[in-house]
This record gives C-alpha cells, structure tokens and sequence, in this order.
C-alpha cells in the first residue's frame, strides 16, 4: 500500500511488557514505509531509580512519560509523514498508573493528580487512526522477557504482569475511540516466521483499507 490518503497518520501498538511492541513496530514501518516513534527506555531519567524505589519515583516516572507521549501524538499530527507508535498515552493513563496506584506505589492524591492532567492533554489530540492490540498470554510476555534480557526487567513478578494484563484486557474490551485490530502474539511469531509477519500485514491492510 502506497500512502494513498494523507489522512492516514498515526497508526499506535500497544500491549504488555514483553508482547512485541518494539518488533512489530519496526517491521509494520519498514513494510508500510512509515516513520516510527519507540518508547524512550535508554534516556529516561527516571526508569532506573523507578525500578529500585517504585513508591518514592513512581509519580515521576508517570509524567514523564505522559508528557514524552504527548509531545509525540503532537508532531505525529502536525507532521506530513504516517507515523507507527511503539504504545500509546492511554497505556499509561488506564493500565500503569492505576496499576501503581491499586498496588500502594501511587498515593490517590499523586494518581488525581495525574489522571487530571491525562485527561486535559487527551482532549487535546485525537486518538489514532488505527490501535492494534498484541494480545500475549504470560507465558509468551515471560519467554519474550527473558529471551531481551533487560537487566532492570529480571526482577518483574508474575502477579505484575497479571495485574497489567487484566488492566489491558479491560481496557481495550472497552475501547471505543477508533479503529481496534487485535493480533494474537501467542500464535503468530511475526520476530521469527515470515508468513506469520505476512498475516499480520495483511490484517493490517485490510484495516488500513477501511479507513479510506
């Protein structure tokens, strides 16, 4: 598919720790031929200190990366290019923080605090033009998890996992903003097989053709 419609502009992955954001991201950009924005894990000041002291950092950590996914939703729309984005804003708003905040790592006043701000920001943009969804069981998120081996991931707890999983199957069995494909990551290997990555595309093709 050439960029046939100028409207098409912001395609958004989203998914757990360890579902295949990152890969899906980069090989959905390359085919389409689609500008990416990643999650910034390498310059954020505040994952380290987050991952060793989650209740002094977590508020922290949480508008960071609101702001930094604000900022990108802005350039994705203000921009000429389709643009592929490695999770979205409302992860952060309906799956993390209140994660944090159910587990005691966020006080109730920090998490209004947030969740305030989220909503201000979102009524600010729109939502993408397509959400694709990994669906991964804790199997799947644990072995691909492990297989990266980030050092600051080894201590992550299956019942966390769990938590966000229930959060993000909640969320996105109510997600009414768009256009929603979900990709089953427990049987499609689209890292390693071919016609598994050749699925996929052509489930996202034929999404991208209903939008025009």
């Amino acid at each position: 598919m050439s960029q046939n419609a100028n409207s098409l502009k912001h395609i958004a992955i989203a998914g757990n720790i360890g579902a295949g954001k990152t890969t899906l991201t980069t090989k959905l950009a390359r085919h389409f031929n689609w500008d990416v924005h990643y999650e910034s894990t390498d310059d954020n000041p505040y994952l380290s200190d987050f991952y060793h002291d989650m209740q002094r950092w977590s508020f922290n950590l949480q508008i960071y990366f609101l702001n930094s996914r604000y900022q990108q939703v802005l350039k994705i729309l203000q921009g000429e290019r389709t643009v592929v984005q490695d999770r979205t804003i409302y992860e952060d708003a309906y799956i993390f923080a209140p994660n944090l905040h159910d587990m005691g790592l966020m006080s109730s006043r920090d998490f209004q605090n947030y969740f305030d701000l989220f909503k201000t920001m979102s009524s600010q943009i729109q939502p993408p033009d397509l959400l694709i969804y990994l669906k991964a069981s804790i199997p799947t998120l644990v072995a691909h998890i492990q297989s990266r081996g980030r050092d600051y991931e080894g201590s992550m707890s299956l019942d966390y996992l769990k938590r966000l999983n229930a959060r993000y199957e909640e969320w996105i069995g109510g997600y009414q903003e768009g256009r929603l494909l979900i990709i089953n990551a427990d049987e499609l290997d689209f890292d390693i097989n071919p016609e598994d990555m050749g699925r996929v595309v052509n489930m996202v093709q034929a999404e991208l053709h209903g939008l025009f």
